[in-house]
C-alpha cells in the first residue's frame, strides 16, 4: 500500500513526459493524458496528507522514500499546482494554440519539472534531494524562453547561471555535513539519510554545522528567491509561459525553502536554534524589503507577481525563525501562497493573450473587457495583498503574532510596515489594470468559461481556509511544523 502511494504520486507526470517524448504526432494525446492522469497524483497526496494529519507513521519505502507530515504537505501543494498547470497548459485547445512541437516540448519538461519537485519533497536521502533541486533548474529553464525573444533567452541563461551557482553552494554544504558525519564513525551508506543525520546531529562539530548551514541557506535560498541571490526570479517568472510561472512561483520556491527547513531541523539539534534563527531573520527581512520596494515602481504585471513572490517567501523565511508557532504560520503561508500565486499567474496568461503585452498600462480597462478574468485576477491579487477572507491574511497575522510573542518588537514593527507597503503597491497597480478605457483592438467578452470556473476553485479554498480552517489541515500543519521545530 505504501509503495503504491509513492508510485501513484510520481507515475502520472513521468508517464506524460514519456508519452510526449514519442514524437510530435502524439503531443496533444500526451497533453490530454497528462490532464487525465494528474488527478491520481493529487489523490495520492491527499491520502498521504490525511494519514499524516491523523498521526500515522511516516510512509517509508526502502531507503529512498520517506513521507512524513512535512513531505505530505509539500507533495499536496506540488501535485495540486501541477494539476492546474496540466489542465490549463498548451495542447488542450480546441483550435489554434501552440504548435505540436511546442506542445511536446512543454509537456516533456513541465512534467519532468513536476516529477523532480515531487521527488525532492518525498525522498529520505538529502543527496537525492539536492539532485532533484538541481534538476528543477534544468527542466524549467528550458521552457523559460517560450516566446523565443531575446529577453526570454537572457532570462533563461541568467536563471541557469545563478541557479547553478546556488545549487553548487548547497552541494558544498551537503558535503560538509556528510564529511562531518563520517568523522563520528557512522555508516557511510546511510550518511545522507535525513533520519540518520538527525539522530547523529548532537555528535556533529558545531563549527562545521554552522558553516554547512550558511552554504545550504545561500545555496537553496537562491532557488527560493531569497536576497541577495534573487535577481534571476523576476526575469524568469515573467518570461516563462503562464502555466510554468505558476509552478515556479507557486511551488518551486516553497520546495527550495523546504530543503532549508529540512537542514535547519538537523543543525538546530547540533548547535541549538539561535544561529539558524538569526540568519533566517536577517535574510528574510532583507528579502521582504527587496520584494516590497521593487513592487512600488513596477510596470509589468507578471514581474509584479514575481516581486510579490519574493516578498512572500521572505515572510515565510522569517516565520521559520520564530519557534513552533512561527513555523506553523510559515507553512500555512507557503500553502496559501502556492494557491494564490499559481492562480494569479495562470490568469495573467489570459490577460496577456488578450492584451498582447505584459505592461500594466496595456491591461487597463480589464474589468470592462473581460469581467470574469478581471474579477478572479483581482481576487487573487487581493489574497496576495493579505486581505481577508483569504488565508494569507491569517498566516501574516500569525507570523506577526509569533514575532511579538517572541519579544522581537523591532522585527514586528518592520514586518508590519513592509506588509503595508506591499499591500498598497499591489492595490494601486491592480486599480490601474481594472479600470479606465481598454486599449484599441483589445477584444471584449470572455472565452473558455470552464477555465475560469477551474481557477475560481483555489480562490474558494483560500477563502474557506481563511474563514474556517478545516481540522485535518490544522493537524497536518501542526505535525509538519513539529518535524522542523519539535
Amino acid at each position: 500500500m505504501e509503495s503504491m502511494l509513492v508510485v501513484l504520486l510520481l507515475a502520472p507526470p513521468m508517464a506524460a513526459a514519456a508519452l510526449a517524448l514519442l514524437g510530435r504526432g502524439v503531443a496533444r494525446a500526451a497533453a490530454w493524458a497528462n490532464a487525465a492522469t494528474m488527478p491520481l497524483s493529487v489523490v495520492a497526496a491527499v491520502v498521504m496528507a490525511l494519514r499524516a494529519a491523523a498521526g500515522g507513521a511516516p510512509i517509508v519505502v526502502g531507503t529512498l522514500w520517506r513521507v512524513d507530515a512535512l513531505s505530505a504537505l509539500m507533495a499536496l501543494l506540488v501535485s495540486v499546482v501541477a494539476l492546474l498547470s496540466a489542465w490549463l497548459g498548451p495542447g488542450l485547445e480546441r483550435r489554434g494554440g501552440a504548435s505540436n512541437a511546442d506542445v511536446r516540448r512543454y509537456r516533456i519538461y513541465a512534467n519532468l519539472f513536476a516529477t523532480v519537485m515531487l521527488t525532492a519533497v518525498t525522498t529520505s536521502n538529502l543527496g537525492v534531494m539536492w539532485v532533484a533541486i538541481e534538476a528543477t533548474t534544468v527542466t524549467s529553464a528550458l521552457l523559460v524562453p517560450w516566446r523565443r525573444t531575446r529577453a526570454a533567452l537572457d532570462a533563461s541563461w541568467k536563471y541557469l547561471f545563478i541557479g547553478s551557482v546556488g545549487i553548487a553552494l548547497a552541494f558544498a554544504g551537503t558535503v560538509l555535513a556528510f564529511v562531518d558525519f563520517a568523522t563520528t564513525g557512522g555508516s557511510l551508506e546511510m550518511a545522507l539519510q535525513w533520519t540518520t543525520l538527525r539522530a547523529a546531529a548532537p555528535l556533529l562539530h558545531p563549527e562545521v554545522a554552522r558553516l554547512a548551514f550558511v552554504f545550504l541557506l545561500v545555496g537553496f535560498g537562491t532557488k527560493a528567491g531569497l536576497a541577495p541571490t534573487h535577481t534571476w526570479l523576476p526575469d524568469a517568472h515573467s518570461e516563462a509561459p503562464a502555466p510554468l510561472s505558476a509552478m515556479m512561483s507557486g511551488v518551486l520556491l516553497a520546495v527550495a525553502l523546504y530543503s532549508v527547513a529540512r537542514w535547519k531541523a538537523i543543525v538546530d539539534l547540533a548547535i541549538g536554534p539561535a544561529f539558524s534563527d538569526t540568519l533566517l531573520m536577517i535574510v528574510g527581512v532583507a528579502t521582504i524589503v527587496v520584494g516590497c520596494t521593487s513592487l512600488l515602481a513596477e510596470t509589468q504585471y507578471k514581474r509584479l507577481l514575481a516581486y510579490s513572490s519574493i516578498e512572500h517567501v521572505g515572510l515565510a523565511c522569517v516565520g521559520l525563525a520564530l519557534g513552533p508557532a512561527g513555523v506553523f504560520a510559515a507553512l500555512l503561508h507557503l500553502a496559501g501562497h502556492a494557491l494564490a500565486k499559481s492562480t494569479a499567474f495562470l490568469l495573467s496568461g489570459r490577460v496577456y493573450e488578450r492584451c498582447k503585452s505584459g505592461e500594466i498600462s496595456a491591461a487597463s480597462g480589464l474589468l470592462g473587457a473581460a469581467p470574469g478574468t478581471a474579477v478572479l485576477f483581482a481576487a487573487a491579487v487581493v489574497a496576495l495583498a493579505g486581505l481577508p477572507p483569504f488565508s494569507l491574511f491569517l498566516s501574516e497575522i500569525l507570523i506577526v503574532q509569533a514575532a511579538w510573542r517572541a519579544d522581537h518588537v523591532l522585527l514586528t514593527g518592520v514586518v508590519l510596515v513592509l506588509i503595508l507597503i506591499a499591500f498598497g503597491s499591489l492595490v494601486v497597480h491592480l486599480q490601474r489594470m481594472l479600470f479606465g478605457e481598454a486599449a484599441a483592438g483589445v477584444p471584449r467578452g470572455e472565452t473558455a468559461g470552464a477555465a475560469l470556473a477551474l481557477l475560481a476553485l483555489p480562490l474558494g479554498v483560500l477563502a474557506w481556509v481563511g474563514v474556517r480552517p478545516p481540522e485535518p489541515l490544522l493537524m497536518l500543519l501542526t505535525r509538519a511544523a513539529e518535524v522542523i521545530r519539535p
